[in-house]
């Protein structure tokens, strides 16, 4: 029997996006001359700052092979021999290859334009909300795709930002991830000066009442698309990006935040359904946590489990992890092959209104706080091997708000 992949939510071209989000592009026209869409409406100087941390991705095909070169050689993320000469030739050597799944998926990552959309909304309810710290001022700092992190802190200087906040939009704290974007802040600041702003980070948010309400919600409204006889049978398959195992044994805390959203969201579904966390896009022949999202659905089928449902949990936005790997790569071509019966993908968080109040709750309650960072930031690895961590853990720790 055909596999009946299930994806109405959706569609990647350029000209959908711009339907569904349209007052991000009404100023701008394109997804890529948003340069300056971090603003709020108003022409007031901040008062306070967001700086929403992530991984980025490349807006257009000419971008993909920068977007690697900086991936390739961060050493925050991985570690390779003589990094300074082979990161730039792995970068080299892949770009075809991603540049045609970045084709396949519309020309370009959309994870700016739903960081930038997520961006305007937050602050929009913010500024309702905590009218103290107003006005607020979204800003995106990514660190492989524009705008890059230093970029985007000298703007915030350059604006006279006087309370700023690093908002990592991972909930689950990595080393790899979240702990890269505080790095590169901290070597920003210790290259070119200190700074006037007053400094907080908002590092993980991986059990956040909010966060697991979203999901469970998009959840049940995709189980409720499956065929009737079989939605009591559906196996959730959360699906988050994987580690190394090196990087996992020296103490990041990434997989157990993991399971401590999909626990979460899972009490809010009454523990309805069968479940397993499972894990995407490794790289290399070095281990990584397991099992492999597309192991996990080959092991599954094979034991007479053949509907099931995706939900990329680690995952805030749409971007290549969430359309092309997940929805064409397992839900399509490998669902096919291995004899799935029902397959779908829970829709991503993007501008979910659930989401967006969440993001908007997590800023207002650190701002009243008085917290600079959580107590887990402040604690190493115990097999940290990162000199760069501790100055990071330190310059955050000294800041005064």
């Amino acid at each position: 029997m055909a596999v009946r992949w299930h994806c109405k939510l959706f569609d990647v071209s350029n000209k959908f996006i711009r339907r569904i989000v349209p007052s991000v592009y009404a100023s701008t026209g394109t997804q890529t001359k948003s340069k300056e869409n971090e603003a709020t409406s108003t022409t007031q100087k901040p008062k306070t700052g967001i700086m929403m941390l992530n991984m980025g991705g490349p807006s257009t095909l000419d971008e993909v092979h920068d977007f690697l070169l900086r991936l390739f050689t961060d050493r925050d993320i991985m570690k390779l021999p003589a990094q300074s000469q082979l990161g730039p030739l792995i970068a080299k050597r892949r770009t075809p290859k991603i540049v045609d799944r970045y084709r396949q998926i519309g020309g370009g990552s959309p994870i700016r334009m739903w960081t930038e959309k997520q961006g305007e909304l937050m602050v929009a309810l913010l500024d309702k909300m905590c009218p103290e710290s107003a006005p607020h001022k979204f800003y995106v700092g990514f660190r492989y795709a524009n705008p890059l992190t230093e970029d985007t802190l000298k703007r915030m200087e350059n604006d006279g930002v006087e309370r700023a906040v690093a908002f990592t939009q991972y909930p689950q704290y990595s080393c790899s991830t979240t702990g890269s974007s505080l790095n590169a802040i901290y070597k920003y600041y210790a290259t070119n000066g200190n700074t006037n702003m007053k400094w907080s980070v908002i590092d993980r948010w991986a059990t956040h009442p909010g966060l697991a309400e979203a999901f469970a919600r998009l959840i049940k409204d995709e189980l409720a698309k499956f065929p009737k006889e079989v939605q009591n049978d559906v196996v959730i398959l959360f699906s988050a990006h994987s580690l190394p195992m090196k990087v996992v044994n020296r103490g990041d805390t990434y997989p157990t935040e993991v399971g401590a959203t999909v626990m979460r969201v899972m009490e809010n579904l009454a523990w309805s359904h069968a479940y397993r966390l499972v894990w995407q896009s490794k790289v290399g022949p070095l281990p990584w946590l397991s099992p492999q999202t597309d192991e996990a659905m080959k092991g599954l089928v094979k034991r007479g489990h053949k509907d099931l449902l995706l939900v990329p949990i680690a995952f805030t936005s749409d971007h290549i992890e969430t359309l092309h790997e997940l929805d064409i790569e397992y839900a399509q071509e490998l669902a096919e092959q291995i004899g799935v019966r029902n397959i779908r993908r829970v829709k991503s968080l993007n501008d979910n209104a659930i989401f967006i109040q969440t993001l908007a709750e997590i800023v207002k309650n650190h701002l009243v706080s008085g917290e600079v960072c959580s107590k887990q930031l402040l604690l190493r690895c115990p097999m940290c091997i990162n000199p760069v961590c501790s100055k990071t853990r330190q310059w955050f720790s000294n800041c005064d708000i």
